[in-house]
């Protein structure tokens, strides 16, 4: 099941090979799941052990992984070449990697290697490291080469994303129509995540962010629920992904009555920052600019000590551990944004001394004329009313 041409495919291993030359790197050697699924379309979590992709600029595309991994490759990717390692008490995958590379004519070679990858565990760094340096001609970190490519996404990466928008904005709707005093967050995630499934949305990159109460403050899952009480807060950043590419929205919902006078200055400091970085994010400019238009708005209206050390990040295909994907809006960051780059921007405000959270976020792509939001969801803080 490919959800790209093999053509597709072709173009960016093509491009690939460019960039590798560029670099003066014969052989990539691939950890992240994320290359794997943009070079081949393989789509596994099979990640989490040993798994290298061995990719050539003279045409090596093979595949080493755990026995259960063969027919997922088979099934989702145009890989043909696979390999094996076997668990056992005295495995070392490392030494399977070497054989495979001497197989292909691969040792000698100036290798770059995905160092930054959730799936290379540290054990495996040592021994991968110790055997490339005694074997290969020179050993780089390119863990940044397909990232950088991933960064501008092709129309039918875009067309996936707006997917991923639309069934956002339907859970977004579910959570609205679920949440009342009485009713419980587990119920509102439940409703959400049904949608989510129900429109042929996948499984997010992590979990989603619900909490209620004074757990509406935190921006990390936790496990545990909660009853909603008559007046409510209920702070939701979530996801959806289609074909893995994700679209995030994050509101805090205001349940059973009036948003305190804390929630109203704070949400309006949240939407003029939104509007503020929406207006920056265009063809060119430095997603530090970015950064700064929202840090701006909160110091300019007394909250400068709110700030944290980013405001968003960039969006794609990516797999668990985190939906996250780099660049991201930080302080001085010189990486401009181009057509096609899609955003997730938020804005959150924890007031941890009245418990008050306010939180807003959007998923926007980089066109001609700026920041075109994918949710068509209200952002007023009579939206955010519920129950």
């Amino acid at each position: 099941m490919l959800h790209f041409t093999p053509e597709t495919f072709e173009k960016r291993q093509a491009e690939l090979v460019r960039q590798m030359e560029k670099a003066g790197l014969d052989v990539l050697l691939v950890f992240r799941q994320e290359t794997s699924y943009y070079l081949t379309g393989f789509d596994t979590f099979g990640y989490v052990f040993f798994q290298c992709l061995v990719f050539s600029t003279d045409g090596v595309l093979s595949l080493l992984c755990r026995s259960p991994d063969v027919l997922q490759a088979k099934l989702t990717s145009t890989i043909e070449d696979v390999h094996t390692w076997v668990d056992g008490p005295e495995a070392r995958p490392v030494d399977d990697l070497h054989t495979l590379l001497e197989s292909k004519k691969l040792l000698g070679k100036r290798v770059g290697v995905e160092y930054d990858a959730f799936g290379l565990q540290g054990t495996n760094v040592f021994q991968l490291h110790a055997m490339l340096s005694g074997a290969c001609l020179s050993v780089v970190d390119a863990s940044r080469i397909v990232t950088q490519m991933r960064f501008v996404k092709d129309d039918v990466e875009l067309a996936y994303t707006r997917q991923a928008g639309k069934i956002a904005d339907a859970m977004l709707d579910s959570a609205k129509q679920t949440a009342a005093p009485g009713v419980s967050d587990a119920e509102v995630m439940a409703e959400m995540q049904a949608t989510n499934f129900r429109m042929d949305g996948d499984f997010t990159g992590n979990e989603p962010i619900v909490g209620s109460g004074n757990m509406a403050l935190l921006v990390r899952y936790h496990s545990g629920r909660r009853v909603l009480d008559a007046r409510d807060q209920l702070t939701l950043e979530y996801a959806s992904a289609f074909r893995h590419y994700h679209a995030c929205l994050m509101q805090t919902l205001f349940v059973g009555g009036k948003p305190s006078e804390t929630h109203r200055k704070n949400h309006s400091v949240a939407l003029e920052a939104l509007h503020a970085c929406r207006d920056a994010a265009k063809p060119g400019v430095a997603m530090g600019d970015v950064y700064e238009a929202h840090a701006n708005v909160l110091k300019k209206r007394g909250l400068g000590h709110a700030l944290l050390n980013a405001t968003g990040y960039s969006l794609g295909a990516t797999f668990s551990p985190t939906w996250m994907d780099s660049p991201m809006l930080y302080a001085n960051n010189p990486t401009e944004l181009q057509e096609g780059v899609v955003l997730f921007m938020h804005m959150i405000l924890q007031d941890d001394a009245t418990g008050a959270a306010s939180m807003l976020g959007q998923t926007g792509i980089i066109t001609a004329n700026g920041f075109d939001p994918l949710s068509t969801q209200g952002i007023t803080l009579e939206d955010m009313c519920v129950g």
